[in-house]
């Protein structure tokens, strides 16, 4: 497909086959971290959970990549993400080498308070529903973004079962879903966004750097 021209707040752009290469990674990964848990929930409901921790592997991995190629105008609140789904990965890691694999969810379930090793990873997870809510308006976007937090607030606090808090993450997983599913018969444009945003605040930030530069060579 050839490239498109828009216009955009700052002036004309054109989203190319790189965009629409990012714009479909995205979306891949993203679907990945809502099929992922809605797998690990449903084994965990129905199967129990033994091997239930191997659907981290790929809602780990996809949550990381969709954050890769998500595209967000605020440069700090897209790293803050990433950092968030870093130190939610480590905290995994660590409930993991804690307790073993196979012991995990367990532990989970009795020991609330590993919920704030792991939540990182779920603030992540909100922080791209947001991110969905604020440029296109979906509820099901909503829904992702409250009842994660809900849901692991409520369990910490005590204020929510077990059960009731997997009711409410298996409510998220299905609207992610319903999000991802949304979201494929969109054109790439509407994921890549308005790219004049993007190079103006960039011409900005390596503004201040040049005035930052020059000051400092001036003392």
């Amino acid at each position: 497909m050839t490239s498109e021209t828009f216009e955009g707040m700052f002036g004309p752009y054109t989203i190319d086959a790189d965009d629409r290469r990012e714009v479909l990674g995205y979306r891949l990964a993203l679907t990945a971290v809502a099929l992922s848990q809605l797998g690990l929930l449903s084994q965990w409901r129905w199967a129990g959970t033994a091997f239930a921790w191997l659907w981290l592997l790929p809602m780990a991995a996809g949550l990381g990549l969709a954050l890769r190629w998500i595209h967000i105008y605020l440069r700090p609140l897209h790293r803050a993400l990433q950092l968030f789904w870093l130190l939610g990965c480590l905290g995994w890691l660590a409930l993991g080498l804690e307790t073993g694999p196979e012991r995990m969810f367990e532990t989970l379930r009795s020991q609330p308070l590993w919920i704030l090793a792991i939540g990182p990873f779920f603030a992540a997870l909100a922080g791209v529903g947001f991110k969905e809510f604020f440029c296109f308006r979906r509820l099901e976007a909503v829904g992702v973004t409250l009842l994660l937090p809900l849901a692991l607030l409520g369990r910490l606090t005590g204020l929510l079962s077990p059960a009731a808090t997997g009711q409410l993450l298996a409510a998220e997983a299905v609207l992610l879903l319903v999000l991802c599913l949304r979201k494929w018969p969109m054109p790439a444009a509407a994921d890549v966004g308005d790219k004049s945003v993007f190079a103006h605040l960039e011409q900005e930030r390596a503004a201040q750097r040049d005035g930052a530069q020059r000051t400092g060579e001036g003392t």
